[in-house]
């Protein structure tokens, strides 16, 4: 049987608030602009995730595209990330440019701003994803035929709307809950649409880069390439092996030193060796493969955390008080028409903030601490409320009562 691999990365970096006080509340409306001293400051962490990442990721993407044809990426860019990077690294900008140039990468769509509006503003959320669609062509010169909502959060009513919006797929988390007896290893449908195609995140293989790789108390330390395709040909009733991660696990995630850019040279030709193995793009996969099975989701499923559901953002009280209020404002936001204040409130859209607000303990919550520029959960809430009472303060100033 043939076996096709789906390599998916996501590249994301949000606009982290910086130490916004409430003595900084009607004084200073620059909520995102950290002193360069900071090095959790929004242009170090671009600089600092070009250098161990992205340049050393995309130097090495090219490479293996171009001495391996068969070999194929698919690849989300955020808004957020594609801005800062305009702005503070155009040199990081062009190599993925050149890397979508090869013809054996293409991009998926999703929200310009990385946001949760779908649970709260299908209109806010459709413009987002116009703004994301629009961005993409004017970068890369490609239109998305395949979606991934934030956080690869999906449910059976966001199939139906991107069905019903022309896309030929959308991307889910294979969770085990939601599969039963099933894999992920397959194409399926959702439920209650007509066109659209599901790819399911092979989890455990894709947490094996993500997550295991470098750790040396994991039973299977070292991986290899060679053992690492063994694995995936000793899987049985498969056909497709949807391996989904960040784009940062390369040099971020799992540092040089752990290997991991050694890992994909080898793994690579080592996969290709095989002629009844391949690589595909979402869109090929999509195409080549039949739906084995519909899948039914009724509950937003995600790839974070041990539960793989909203919580990450969404579990205590200042989370859900935080993007309650910033969604509130919505409709006078918008109809303010200035463009200033829409994007700052925008950029406080990003599940990014409401991640920082976590308070779970044990493994999630380290990973969630990681990934903050915060001292604690507090620390983050409070800079995040201090910035939503001076966007009321800006709508109070224009006569709009809040």
């Amino acid at each position: 049987m043939k076996k096709s691999i789906v390599l998916y990365l996501h590249a994301h970096q949000p606009y982290r608030v910086r130490n916004y006080t409430i003595f900084d509340v009607g004084n200073d409306r620059n909520y995102f602009d950290w002193p360069e001293s900071e090095p959790d400051g929004n242009k170090r962490v671009i600089e600092k995730v070009s250098d161990k990442s992205y340049l050393p990721t995309n130097k090495m993407l090219i490479k293996l595209l171009n001495d391996h044809p068969e070999f194929k990426v698919s690849l989300s860019i955020t808004g957020t990330l594609i801005t800062q990077l305009e702005k503070w690294a155009p040199d990081v900008l062009a190599s993925f440019i050149d890397l979508v140039n090869t013809g054996q990468v293409e991009i998926v769509a999703e929200t310009y701003h990385h946001s949760l509006a779908f649970f709260y503003s299908l209109e806010e959320f459709e413009i987002q994803v116009r703004m994301h669609r629009e961005k993409i062509q004017e970068v890369f010169n490609q239109t998305p035929s395949v979606f991934r909502n934030t956080e690869l959060a999906y449910n059976n009513d966001l199939a139906i709307w991107a069905d019903r919006s022309g896309y030929k797929g959308i991307l889910a988390e294979g969770w085990d809950k939601i599969l039963g007896w099933r894999n992920s290893n397959h194409v399926y449908q959702p439920v209650k649409t007509s066109n659209i195609k599901l790819l399911m995140k092979n989890y455990k293989l894709s947490d094996d880069l993500a997550f295991r790789f470098g750790d040396k108390n994991w039973n299977q330390w070292p991986l290899t390439a060679d053992k690492y395709v063994d694995w995936i040909n000793q899987t049985d009733n498969s056909e497709i092996f949807n391996l989904f991660m960040d784009y940062e696990t390369f040099g971020e995630h799992q540092w040089e030193h752990t290997g991991i850019f050694d890992f994909i040279k080898k793994f690579v030709p080592t996969w290709l060796e095989n002629n009844n193995h391949t690589f595909m793009s979402v869109s090929e996969a999509i195409d080549s493969y039949e739906s084995q099975d519909y899948i039914d989701v009724p509950e937003t499923v995600t790839w974070a955390d041990t539960e793989r559901d909203l919580s990450a953002w969404l579990g205590n009280a200042m989370q859900q008080e935080a993007i309650k209020s910033l969604y509130s404002l919505s409709g006078k936001i918008l109809g303010t028409g200035d463009w200033s204040l829409i994007e700052d409130w925008r950029k406080l859209q990003t599940s990014d903030h409401f991640y920082y607000m976590c308070t779970k303990y044990f493994n999630d919550g380290d990973i969630h601490a990681y990934f903050s520029p915060y001292n604690s959960p507090y620390e983050a809430a409070m800079n995040y409320m201090n910035s939503w009472h001076d966007i009321k303060l800006r709508l109070l100033e224009k006569g709009i009562e809040v």
